[in-house]
């Protein structure tokens, strides 16, 4: 990861969460395995958030994130993470590593509405 803290900007597209970063080479990068709850829960106060919001994540703390992951285990080249304080758990891809050298052990994330 080259910078401290990235950005994406997540949207539905037939009801799969998806991304799109061409800076990493990914297009309608789907999210799979529990993130797409993760995801419900992060802008469930976000109207329209369907249509595309902004997700602001980062390996180290920042002001105002709004969910801290911690890592729990490793599988099929990806790894999983749960929200602390939540019953929430989800497999984050390989293409973690397009935004990480290694898999941090924590995940700080903050949703906000797309301007």
């Amino acid at each position: 990861m080259s910078n401290a803290i990235a950005v994406i900007f997540p949207y539905l597209y037939e009801d799969t969460w998806v991304f799109d970063d061409r800076e990493v080479d990914l297009v309608k990068e789907p999210f799979v395995c529990g993130v797409p709850e993760m995801i419900n829960d992060l802008v469930r106060h976000i109207p329209n958030a369907k249509q595309g919001f902004r997700l602001v994540f980062s390996g180290k703390p920042f002001p105002g994130f709004q969910r801290k992951l911690t890592r729990t285990r490793e599988q099929y080249g990806g790894h999983w993470y749960k929200i602390d304080g939540l019953d929430f758990e989800g497999w984050l891809c390989p293409a973690l590593f397009r935004y990480f050298k290694d898999a941090p052990l924590e995940i700080y994330v903050k949703a906000e509405e797309k301007r």
